[in-house]
C-alpha cells in the first residue's frame, strides 16, 4: 500500500503571505482587509501583529516576494541566451508569457503604490523593485554593447510599464509582440 505524502505544514508568516499574495494581487491592497487575509490564511489575528506588526508591513512583504519572484522570473528567461540582444528581449518575452496567465491582473506594484502614502513602506518597496528591474535593463544593455546603458535602461522601463499597463486596461495580448517590438527597435536605434 503507497503511502500519502504529507505536505510539511507552513508557518503562520507562510500562510498570511500567501493568503496576501492571493488576495492583494487579485483585489487590491485597500479591498482587502486585515479579517478576510487572516480567516483566508487560518492564523490568529495575534500572528499576523506578531509576524509583521501592521497591515503596511504586510503589504510590503507580499511586495517583496512579488520583486524576488518577477526577477528570477526574468533572469532566467534572460539565461536561456547567449546572444546579448536575445538576452535583453528575453525580459519582455518574459512579461509577454504572463500576459497570457488567467490570473494575470497588471502590475501588482502599480496599483499597490497607487493606493499607498507617499514616503510609506509600500513605496519604499516599489522603488526597490523599479530600481532593480531598470539596474536588469541596464546590465543587459551594456552586455549588448549600448553606449548609454543607463538611458536605453530607462527607455525600456516605460515600454515594460506600458505594456503591463496596456495589457490589463485593454485586456489585449498582442500588446506583448508591439511591446517587445518597440523594445527591439530602440535597442537596435541605440546600438547604430
Amino acid at each position: 500500500m503507497a503511502t500519502k505524502t504529507e505536505e510539511p505544514k507552513r508557518s503562520p508568516r507562510e500562510r498570511l503571505l500567501a493568503a496576501a499574495n492571493e488576495l492583494f494581487y487579485a483585489e487590491g491592497v485597500q479591498t482587502v482587509g486585515i479579517d478576510r487575509i487572516i480567516e483566508h490564511a487560518g492564523v490568529a489575528k495575534a500572528s499576523l501583529y506578531n509576524t509583521f506588526g501592521s497591515k503596511e508591513a504586510l503589504v510590503r512583504a507580499y511586495l517583496e516576494s512579488r520583486h524576488a519572484r518577477t526577477l528570477d522570473r526574468l533572469r532566467r528567461a534572460v539565461d536561456r541566451h547567449t546572444d546579448p540582444r536575445a538576452r535583453l528581449l528575453a525580459v519582455f518575452d518574459s512579461q509577454g508569457a504572463q500576459f497570457t496567465r488567467p490570473d494575470f491582473h497588471g502590475c501588482a506594484f502599480a496599483a499597490a503604490s497607487a493606493e499607498a502614502p507617499r514616503g510609506g513602506l509600500v513605496e519604499q518597496a516599489t522603488d526597490d523593485y523599479r530600481g532593480a528591474t531598470r539596474a536588469l535593463l541596464a546590465e543587459l544593455a551594456e552586455q549588448a554593447g549600448v553606449p548609454d546603458p543607463a538611458m536605453l535602461a530607462r527607455q525600456l522601463q516605460l515600454i515594460y510599464d506600458g505594456a503591463a499597463l496596456g495589457m490589463r486596461t485593454d485586456r489585449d495580448p498582442t500588446v506583448a509582440a508591439v511591446s517587445r517590438a518597440a523594445a527591439e527597435a530602440l535597442l537596435a536605434a541605440a546600438l547604430r
